[in-house]
């Protein structure tokens, strides 16, 4: 399976994200953005979300999917 990186620009997006996550001691999050800039996503890995939604009994409907959501 594919592996995705991301370019220049977004990786120091992802960069000031963590530099600004870890500045409000949210550790793990700004860890996970630098490793995300650093080293991009093994799609392989991943989960695909019909396995999530089963797993968490989410509908296609959950919050998250409905507009003005939260």
């Amino acid at each position: 399976m594919a592996h995705l990186i991301f370019d220049e620009d977004e990786a120091r997006q992802l960069r000031e994200s963590a530099r600004e996550r870890a500045a409000a001691g949210e550790g793990l999050l700004a860890y996970t953005l630098e490793q995300l800039a650093a080293e991009g996503i093994d799609l392989s890995k991943a989960t695909p979300y019909a396995d999530v939604q089963a797993r968490h009994g989410l509908g296609d409907t959950d919050a998250a999917r409905r507009a003005g959501a939260a």
